[in-house]
């Protein structure tokens, strides 16, 4: 498949504050739906504080008490970091206070956070009862949180890991959407396809790779279920060449050259688009061509000095 041309899209200024709601109509709520969704908070043991409409777009939002119990982050995030889970602890116990509220969507009976994930888990360490958050009554919002999350910046494998859950959740529950309707969600194609090479390879050095991915993926035309396995072949082709990429580090390293970056410049030298000014590739095509350059990598040429000259890349493991 060849990946089509991008398109760069300016934005539009605007006139200072002529976007959204003034404050009073923020108050003014009526809607059956979130009538019916308080209702469900207090059966399900919740207390709504407040309803109003967010500022920007004016959509109702539910301000709620919740029992922590019966909160969860969404399944297709990444794994929260321990370290950062005990530095909210710790702030969280200094001050006394939790004032920051997770977003919440209702989901079966319980509720899913889709930005909240390391409060929640922070909470629950401290044996709390209680989580103050703010109910979003449109499902689908927990896929376009995701990327707009910033409580903890994602290095690459969280943010690919998570795109590709993402991708299986949506092939569950949208099989007929195509792929490229959830490009907001998903961000970039190179984060699904190395997502799933992730999932068969937690090690894998992606940083190596994702410039190249990101000149040659593109968002696929085809429902999101039959993109998945497109999105597991193309994870496949990745991990071969890796394969012969680390034969080739292998073979560099019992020559006696040493550097955190040998990867990266082994992927430089097999890189057959690394100095073209094109904008359109096709995959496979490229891919094939980075394994006949592997297959025909002169070991003996390498130098430790070359190696040093090119430091820098992504180091070979990201864990």
């Amino acid at each position: 498949m060849t990946a089509k041309k991008r398109t760069v899209r300016r934005r539009r200024k605007t006139a200072p504050a002529s976007v959204g709601l003034a404050p009073a109509d923020t108050a003014q709520v009526q809607d059956r739906a979130v009538t019916a969704l308080a209702d469900e908070v207090q059966a399900d043991g919740g207390v709504v504080l407040a309803a109003y409409r967010e500022p920007f777009g004016g959509t109702p939002v539910l301000f709620t008490a919740l029992p922590l119990d019966r909160v969860e982050p969404t399944p297709f995030q990444r794994d929260p970091s321990l370290p950062h889970v005990k530095r909210l602890m710790d702030v969280v116990e200094k001050l006394g206070r939790f004032l920051d509220p997770i977003i919440v969507i209702r989901q079966e009976g319980g509720y899913w956070t889709p930005n909240g994930n390391h409060r929640l888990q922070a909470l629950r360490k401290l044996g709390a009862r209680t989580v103050t958050a703010l109910l979003v009554p449109d499902p689908e919002v927990a896929f376009k949180i995701l990327a707009l999350n910033t409580e903890k910046a994602h290095n690459l494998k969280e943010k690919s890991l998570e795109t590709i859950r993402m991708e299986r959740a949506l092939a569950g529950s949208s099989p007929q959407r195509v792929e490229r309707d959830f490009a907001f969600e998903f961000d970039q194609p190179s984060f699904l396809t190395l997502g799933a090479a992730y999932e068969q390879r937690p090690r894998l050095s992606g940083g190596a790779y994702n410039p190249i991915l990101r000149r040659i993926d593109d968002f696929l035309d085809e429902p999101v279920n039959k993109a998945l396995r497109e999105r597991e072949r193309r994870a496949a082709r990745l991990l071969e060449v890796d394969d012969h990429v680390s034969a080739i580090i292998e073979k560099l390293k019992a020559r006696g050259l040493t550097s955190p970056y040998l990867r990266s410049f082994v992927v430089a030298r097999v890189n057959p688009i690394r100095f073209s000014t094109s904008t359109e590739f096709d995959f496979d095509d490229v891919l094939d061509r980075m394994d006949r350059a592997a297959s025909k990598f002169k070991i003996e040429k390498v130098k430790q000095e070359d190696v040093v000259r090119a430091g820098g890349g992504a180091p070979e493991e990201e864990d």
